[in-house]
């Protein structure tokens, strides 16, 4: 698909993706890629592989925090408040609502990007997903991914990599 015949949303991402010169395009499916789980049946990976984007806020300050994980990860939000102590002055985080995440990222839960938000969040990445060759992250809207590798990802985002996964 031509960039200009992507969403506006994902047009967003690809241009933050090129301008940071990173060679990777987005893709946008028919069907829903809107969870770790959707998004992997559609693409034909695994759901490790996803990355998803999760979005907190600092408490108190009200300041976005991107966490960006494994698809099967479930997120220890105490390691992660651990990770941004330092950044927010010991805020505990706490999850943020729809109207939160699109004031703050510019994108709608489900489509929400690892790049290119509103209001630039502090960025934690799960250290899982450097461990994979290749991660597919939202790009803007339910249905658009963009391949990325976990080195891309890190520079794209400037994330702080930590153990946040939740131990069984």
């Amino acid at each position: 698909m031509a960039d200009d015949q992507l969403p506006a949303a994902a047009r967003r991402v690809q241009a933050v993706i090129e301008a940071a010169g990173v060679p990777a395009r987005v893709v946008v499916f028919s069907e829903t890629t809107r969870t770790a789980v959707d998004a992997a049946a559609a693409i034909g990976c695994t759901v490790a592989q996803i990355a998803k984007s999760l979005v907190f806020r600092t408490d108190p300050g009200d300041r976005p925090v991107l966490v960006v994980a494994s698809g099967v990860n479930r997120v220890d939000e105490r390691a992660v408040a651990s990770v941004l102590a330092e950044q927010t002055g010991g805020a505990r985080i706490k999850r943020a609502d729809a109207d939160f995440v699109r004031a703050n990222s510019g994108y709608a839960i489900g489509g929400v990007p690892p790049v290119g938000h509103a209001t630039p969040p502090l960025v934690v990445l799960d250290q899982d997903l450097l461990a994979l060759p290749e991660i597919w992250a939202a790009a803007g809207t339910p249905n658009a991914v963009v391949q990325l590798t976990p080195d891309q990802l890190a520079a794209l985002t400037g994330g702080t990599v930590a153990a946040i996964a939740k131990s069984a």
